[in-house]
């Protein structure tokens, strides 16, 4: 039995038809009791508060702000919208693709029976963005061919080190209302995504570091309006009188004014006795800035992620991304996707494949792709005229927009004859003229 299968009690055992690879070093039995002391995730959840006092941020109170929310659901959504290619690395050192490769079923259909491929890579994606890390299960049969990939929630994830420090080994405790007994991972079993500040076992978390400040402030700012707008947006203001009230009085008129209270009240007349003036207090939104508060913490949360504001509905401001929603396309996969998908893109090559040549690659085609009239320009360009030699074929013109190969003909890098048609090689076949 492995260290790390007596510090969770003898009960890491594999499930039917898995065979976990055992660590067979010594280390400590405190492993585990590490992951609950000052500064983790189980700390910040039950005792850390946000910066400046105002309360921590968890997933489910992150998801209730609208540009946290926009923003993971922005790209997240932009990664499960992309086909996941595998395939190799030709001698030249070009990608190329794998039409009949069981893995693209399994990366852009299905990850296992409970979970299609797009509702995986959400989930792994948003795991990514909050917590930090994403975790992802690696099922073999028994020749050692990947069967079924499984998300893993990054709170049932605890990550030591072997004792030698070469190795990661991942303690996975069950799910939420399913009996089990925590099971004890090797790292090739797991993909292991993990974000910025990678320490060789965990990323940051992004709900403790970059969303502490900026998250919590927003948060609070959104409780404020709620019970602001909920006591009927008033102001407050003070009761004056000369005369003396009692104790009772006065607890008998904070009773009355609670009548007053919400929407369906908030305008009924209120009756004032016994020489009660009323002297409203100036304070209204304008003073307040939460308006103008609340749109900086959108810009700030927005920034965090790397997202253009005006890409979730941030509209207020002009943006230099360009004009075209073509050139805001691209710049948005070069500059906000391409630093995770070369996370995701690393961690699958390594864990999935046992060949340095084989590898997958997302294609981004769909979200960089020009409007009509600029493709079928740089097609026709590509394509060759006035003479000018060819640099793509016909048929990798024809992969552009997204139409099948030509007939034939269209593999050909030789300049076409004037007047015949892509995927023609000659005059007399039933195609009809290039105009």
């Amino acid at each position: 039995m492995s260290w790390l299968s007596r510090l969770l009690g003898g009960g890491a055992q594999p499930e039917p038809g898995e065979s976990p690879r055992e660590v067979t070093s010594e280390a400590p039995r405190n492993v585990l009791i590490s992951e609950i002391t000052r500064g983790s995730d189980f700390w910040s959840a039950f005792v850390a508060s946000g910066a400046g006092g105002l309360g921590g941020l968890s997933e489910n109170t992150a998801r209730t702000l609208p540009a946290v929310y926009s923003c993971v659901n922005l790209i997240a959504g932009g990664i499960l919208s992309m086909p996941v290619d595998p395939g190799y690395r030709s001698n030249k050192g070009d990608f190329v693709k794998l039409q009949d490769d069981p893995l693209w079923y399994l990366l852009n259909e299905q990850f296992s029976p409970r979970w299609s491929a797009s509702s995986a890579w959400e989930f792994a994606c948003a795991s990514l963005l909050l917590h930090g890390n994403a975790y992802i299960e690696i099922r073999r049969d028994a020749f050692g061919q990947v069967r079924a990939l499984v998300p893993l929630h990054p709170g049932r994830v605890t990550v030591a080190i072997t004792p030698d420090g070469e190795r990661l080994v991942y303690a996975v405790a069950p799910e939420t209302g399913l009996a089990g007994s925590v099971r004890a991972l090797d790292q090739d079993d797991v993909i292991h995504v993990a974000g910025p500040g990678f320490d060789g076992r965990l990323g940051l978390s992004v709900l403790r570091h970059a969303l502490r400040g900026a998250g919590a402030a927003a948060n609070a700012m959104q409780e404020y309006a709620a019970r602001f707008f909920a006591n009927g947006a008033r102001p407050d203001y003070t009761l004056s009188t000369d005369k003396l009230l009692s104790q009772d009085a006065v607890a008998d008129l904070y009773a009355r004014l609670e009548q007053f209270k919400g929407f369906a009240d908030a305008h009924r007349p209120m009756v004032l006795t016994g020489g009660l003036k009323v002297d409203p207090l100036s304070m209204p939104l304008a003073e307040m800035q939460l308006l103008e508060g609340r749109k900086f913490q959108i810009e700030e949360i927005a920034r965090l992620y790397g997202v253009p504001p005006f890409m979730i509905g941030h509209t207020e401001k002009t943006t230099s991304w360009g004009s075209g929603v073509d050139t805001m396309g691209m710049l948005f996969v070069r500059y906000t996707l391409r630093p995770w998908l070369t996370r995701f893109q690393n961690e699958l090559d390594r864990k999935l494949f046992r060949q340095g040549r084989r590898c997958v690659r997302f294609d981004t085609t769909d979200l960089e792709r020009a409007d009509l009239k600029t493709l079928m320009a740089a097609i026709r360009t590509g394509l060759g005229r006035a003479g000018e030699r060819p640099v793509i074929t016909v048929n990798e013109g024809r992969r552009m927009m997204g139409l099948a190969d030509a007939p034939e003909g269209g593999d050909s890098l030789e300049p076409l004859p004037a007047g015949t048609a892509p995927g023609t090689q000659d005059g007399n076949s039933d195609a009809q003229p290039a105009a």
